[in-house]
């Protein structure tokens, strides 16, 4: 061990004459202890939020849609076919969108109707799994009679404002009607609700319906065709050159739209807030850098006749910066360290155990504190707070080291 590190080692173990330093030392560590801790737990709270919307609106939604300028897609199948085999892509299905609006017995609400293929809506949107849009059948309340009426996927929310349940008709309203008479006549159409779908996103719960491609092209008198084309890819991180890839695959009149394209306000706000709780939380380790630096300075003042000591038998100027920046490194490291292990547990305890609880009114997509720890965000934390204590240090061991032997023996 050289000296520089002997000597700094010995100061921070104060006399009991200077146990006021010592004091201050102890609460510059529990300082950076503190802010460590504070930035670690918030940032994986916030890291968890965000993991967890973001697995919510996957579930609910396709990874990338495909459609095309001008119009609706005649020719799908076949484009199918080519973005399935586009490197990356894992699914694809055809689908229709549209508002409409739903009116049952109950009450009446303004919809998004999705016409989804059964056979391959569920490989591309995993909320759709186990949709079903088998005929069901109901007593028509004229004719004592029984009908097959085509079925109906609702939102959880969506049914609970209209008031229907499984086996209810509902008639769905679309403004692209027919001609006739006595004017523009809206289509209306008897379907029923064979069952419900739940994202997790209030959004997609509260607004959309599907129903089978087949009937929403006789509804809307699309003929064979559809509005786009929905795709799934292996990894959602490469959505977008995916995507790109597709188009250029394709050519002109397609475009595409990725995930991070349709939520970007969502997520540009997620990260912004998480870069500011960042900056405001790292102003508590600024705070403990201070103590830090004046830690430092009282312990100059204190050890004028060592320094003056060490500098007569032969201590460079770089070599009594070196004491005292070791010191203040040793104080930020011994705060960073118990910090680091405080957030772990702290972090582990909000992730298993129930502590916080929030309402399900307000945070509608969990009721639980999510908590998502990722190493790269604890290395920024740790770096920064290594850089922080070490500008803290440079002052006191500048002034440490401009003083001269002589004046410091006869003044100290």
């Amino acid at each position: 061990m050289s000296f520089e590190y002997f000597i700094g080692l010995r100061y921070l173990r104060a006399k009991q004459k200077h146990a006021f330093i010592s004091l201050i030392t102890i609460l510059s560590i529990a300082g950076v202890t503190v802010g460590v801790m504070a930035l670690i737990v918030v940032i994986a709270v916030i890291s968890g939020f965000e993991s967890d919307l973001k697995s919510r609106i996957l579930g609910g939604q396709s990874h990338v849609v495909l459609m095309r300028y001008g119009g609706t897609l005649s020719d799908y199948r076949r484009v199918i076919k080519d973005v399935e085999k586009t490197p990356g892509v894992e699914a694809a299905t055809p689908f229709i969108y549209t508002q409409i609006m739903l009116r049952s017995s109950s009450g009446i609400s303004g919809a998004v109707l999705r016409g989804v293929d059964p056979e391959s809506a569920g490989r591309v949107i995993k909320s759709l799994e186990r949709i079903s849009f088998k005929d069901g059948s109901n007593v028509s309340q004229g004719q004592k009679k029984k009908i097959a009426l085509p079925g109906i996927i609702l939102g959880k929310e969506l049914a609970k404002n209209i008031g229907v349940s499984k086996g209810d008709m509902v008639f769905l309203i679309s403004p692209r009607g027919t001609l006739s008479p006595i004017g523009h006549i809206p289509a209306m159409r008897r379907f029923m609700v064979t069952g419900f779908f739940e994202s997790g996103m209030y959004e997609f719960d509260g607004s959309f319906a599907y129903i089978n491609i087949v009937d929403a092209q006789k509804m809307l008198h699309m003929g064979d065709t559809v509005t786009g084309i929905e795709v799934r890819v292996k990894d959602i991180y490469q959505a977008k050159s995916i995507s790109e890839r597709i188009v250029k695959q394709l050519g002109f009149p397609f475009w595409t739209k990725d995930w991070m394209q349709m939520n970007k306000n969502l997520f540009s706000a997620l990260k912004l807030e998480k870069t500011v709780m960042f900056v405001i939380l790292t102003l508590i380790v600024l705070v403990a850098a201070f103590n830090i630096a004046s830690t430092l300075i009282m312990m100059v003042m204190g050890k004028k006749k060592d320094i003056a000591i060490l500098k007569a038998m032969g201590a460079t100027d770089k070599s009594i910066r070196k004491i005292f920046v070791f010191k203040g490194m040793v104080i930020g490291t011994i705060g960073t360290i118990l910090g680091m292990c405080l957030g772990f547990i702290l972090c582990t305890l909000l992730k298993y155990y129930n502590i916080i609880e929030l309402t399900g009114d307000i945070y509608y997509f969990t009721t639980t504190l999510p908590v998502k720890l990722e190493m790269l965000d604890v290395f920024l934390i740790v770096a920064a707070t290594m850089v922080v204590c070490f500008f803290a240090t440079l002052y006191p061991a500048r002034q440490a080291s401009k003083f001269q032997p002589v004046e410091a023996i006869r003044f100290g």
